[in-house]
């Protein structure tokens, strides 16, 4: 049966897209919210990891004995005393079967892969103790020389084809790029360097793990997804799944490094296991950046082929970075290079190089950001060489169908976000020339640059119990990165049930509710909100088939495709006058209550249900397969001091299309965001790990440089009204990362228009700038 598509529910309207103020707000600005390591509990002990000096080695020794004379110490726990799990990922089969980001756990050997590496766990009854007790622990090591990048003379760069893995991008080609190349009156090659960043959110990972029985244990643990970290502990612990809690209510903030379940969450699982007692592990501001991955340092270089008018002939992308010792992880970074702009021939090259470091994991947009960063400065430098404006440019090379696929789009209002961004930024005014525009000491540049995100395939499950006496509890194990997810599941329920948003309950954050995709990727909103619609669908089905067979309700006999449901009421579609309140339906045969369950696909999985069923005769035509992405645009001034090099973002725009937005509170925040994160990553992010040990030498929140109040101006925010009924039965595309891709750049080729110098190294720093030559 093909979902019913919420734009066409006549019990939709009311709450959703209007600017609810956030259902959670009062909780957490009071402290009633109650984060993964701010659960009381009974006996509860803390632990603290003492982490590897050295990058590469053997442990020869480890002396625990001042630390285990210490008072209140419980437990010392090394490789060589921390109770064994089931399975681990330090094994191919292991890492497959288990889903881990790494594939090597900490403390099942002496072997030291990278500096950080967790070598003991202290546990003791203060958090205070256990930290004293942890800097008496004696650990002798055999050091030899670490591998610090792919930079490094040492490091062997290979092809991730030869080593399969199903994760890995690898290659991609089509047409005839160096051919196309070969032929084509204008060419631009160009090299682009990232750093490594972290992502440094305010809530550092946590975990309180609590063994209820021998054999059943319950997690509070600060995760993008409970259903993964409940799937990764029960294949580590060798425990059936439900017997494996994951709660995680609150979240502060997390940007991708909280997606995956990491070693400091099994390994305080285990030492619970031996302590019997509940123990809590809040990682320290160091040890976030060895703990929970990062985003992986990494050279672009992009080469381009255009006719003298401008249209592009041929794009060629090759991508170096650092890995681990066991992975292969790389930013899909080619495939918004491979489909952004209308060009007939592409190829995309990766090669990684092992380094002892941990594996990088995906941050904030991840291949979107850094491949958006290359592919809009170049199209930047082509406009500047053909003297054409840079939207106009763009708009030359428009795709009106995926270049990648050949498959149309869900939806695409890319054109109107250039026009509208370009309205309110102010862009006609823009002197083309640049490094000419000045306001007193300072040079002032215009840049914009275009954004787009996938939609990835998800699908998920929800709960929703409605009550006669008028409210209703509604239930997904989804998480809230603090982005809203609260507030708009709670007004996707209250216009799917026909009910005021005060009378809606949303519960998430635990393994013991209908499972739900991870809060990454941007699957969240599309996947949930479709699951609590196709919830509530369920109820009113259930409640239509009670009404019609009550001979005491207006609706006795009617067919079930004649009544639908508007504002809380079971209506006949022809004759909305005859009718009944839900509530009166529900009293009058005594029921006190209904439930619904619902799966909400989102992607090609909705598009494949519609498209096979006889019932559609709306779509079944055009949903042979579309591509689908939401889009976007970003408009930024820069003022540069030349004597100084600074450069400050004085004005910013951004206009998405995104599908329905489902409050437009919390959307437009959520692109502020992702574009403060983008400014940052564009002018002061940047993690440094020294050459010769391997080392992080900032790594510290006061040393890791993020944007404050002062940095960020006011910033304008728009979204483009967008119709999407492909995607899902809601229409919703996600926003979260599409608000940081193209920001980079944008910022880059503001800086560029501002001082005629192109900057092409993340971050942009004084130094960069002066080093450029810029004139004063």
């Amino acid at each position: 049966m093909n979902e019913p598509n919420f734009f066409e529910s006549p019990g939709a309207g009311g709450s959703v897209g209007q600017p609810l103020d956030r259902v959670d707000g009062h909780d957490k600005v009071t402290g009633k919210a109650r984060y993964s390591a701010e659960f009381p509990l009974p006996g509860l002990t803390y632990g603290v990891l003492r982490t590897s000096e050295i990058a590469k080695g053997k442990i020869t020794s480890i002396d625990t004995t001042a630390a285990t004379k210490e008072p209140g110490v419980i437990a010392v726990l090394t490789h060589l005393n921390l109770p064994k799990l089931a399975q681990t990922p330090n094994t191919p089969e292991g890492k497959k079967a288990i889903g881990a980001p790494m594939g090597f756990l900490p403390l099942t050997s002496d072997e030291i892969h990278y500096a950080g590496q967790p070598v003991a766990l202290i546990v003791a009854d203060t958090f205070e103790r256990a930290t004293h007790a942890a800097s008496l622990v004696r650990v002798q090591y055999q050091a030899a020389q670490p591998i610090a990048s792919f930079l490094d003379a040492k490091a062997e760069i290979f092809d991730p084809l030869k080593v399969q893995d199903g994760k890995t991008p690898g290659h991609t080609r089509r047409g005839d790029p160096q051919a196309a190349l070969a032929a084509s009156a204008v060419k631009l090659k160009a090299t682009y360097n990232h750093a490594i960043n972290h992502h440094n959110p305010m809530e550092p990972g946590a975990t309180t793990a609590h063994w209820e029985a021998a054999d059943r244990l319950t997690v509070y643990e600060s995760t993008q997804g409970v259903t993964r970290t409940q799937t990764a502990l029960s294949q580590m612990l060798g425990l059936p799944r439900e017997q494996v809690r994951v709660v995680t209510k609150y979240i502060g903030g997390g940007f991708g490094c909280k997606g995956s379940c990491w070693p400091h969450t099994p390994l305080t699982v285990q030492a619970a296991k031996a302590v019997g007692r509940p123990v809590k592990l809040v990682l320290t501001r160091p040890q976030m950046f060895t703990s929970m991955g990062h985003r992986e340092d990494q050279t672009q270089t992009l080469t381009l082929g255009a006719t003298k008018e401008g249209k592009l002939t041929a794009l060629i992308h090759e991508k170096t970075s650092t890995t681990s010792p066991w992975d292969n992880y790389a930013e899909p970074n080619s495939r918004i290079i491979n489909l952004l702009y209308e060009c007939p021939n592409f190829e995309a090259k990766y090669e990684l190089a092992r380094a002892n470091v941990m594996t990088s994991t995906f941050t904030r947009a991840p291949g979107e950001a850094p491949g958006s960063f290359a592919i809009e400065c170049l199209m930047d430098d082509l406009a500047y060489q053909l003297g054409i404006d840079p939207i106009q440019l763009r708009l030359l090379n428009y795709a009106e169908k995926d270049p990648s696929t050949g498959k149309p789009w869900s939806s695409k209002s890319l054109k109107q976000c250039y026009a509208r961004g370009a309205e309110l930024f102010g862009w006609s005014k823009r002197n083309p020339k640049n490094g000419l525009t000045r306001d007193g000491r300072h040079l002032v540049g215009l840049g914009m640059a275009t954004a787009s995100y996938p939609v990835h395939n998800s699908q998920g499950t929800a709960r929703v119990r409605l009550y006669a006496d008028g409210h209703a509890v509604v239930q997904s194990g989804a998480t809230d990165l603090g982005t809203g997810t609260y507030t708009v599941m709670t007004q996707v329920a209250a216009d799917s049930l026909g009910l005021p948003v005060d009378k809606i309950r949303f519960e998430l954050g635990d393994t013991r509710l209908p499972t739900a995709p991870n809060s990454g990727g941007s699957v969240a909103a599309g996947t949930v909100s479709s699951s609590i619609y196709m919830a509530a669908q369920d109820v009113w089905q259930k409640l239509t088939k009670l009404a019609i067979q009550d001979k005491r309700s207006p609706l006795f006999r009617a067919k079930p495709e004649d009544v639908i449901n508007e504002k809380g009421r079971l209506v006949l579609r022809k004759d909305k006058a005859k009718g009944e309140d839900f509530a009166v339906l529900m009293k009058r045969i005594e029921l006190t209550d209904i439930e619904g369950t619902g799966n909400g696909k989102y992607g090609a999985g909705y598009e494949s249900g519609m498209a096979a069923s006889p019932a559609d005769s709306g779509h079944k035509d055009d949903t042979a397969g579309h591509s689908m992405h939401s889009f976007g645009a970003h408009f930024c001034e820069v003022r540069v001091d030349p004597e100084l090099g600074t450069v400050r973002v004085s004005r910013w725009v951004s206009v998405h299309a995104a599908g329905r937005i489902l409050n437009a509170k919390t959307a437009r925040s959520q692109i502020i965001g992702g574009s403060i994160f983008g400014i940052g990553n564009a002018l002061m992010e940047a993690t440094h790990r020294d050459d010769t040990f391997a080392r992080y030498t900032n790594a510290t929140l006061a040393d890791y440089h993020i944007p404050v109040n002062a940095d960020i101006p006011e910033m304008t925010v728009e979204f483009i009204e967008e119709h999407d009924p492909y995607i899902n039965a809601m229409g919703v595309k996600g926003i979260g990362e599409i608000s940081m891709v193209g920001v980079a750049a944008a910022v880059a080729n503001a800086v560029f228009h501002a001082t005629g110098k192109r900057v092409r190294d993340l971050p942009i720093t004084p130094d960069k700038i002066l080093s450029a030559g810029v004139a004063s």
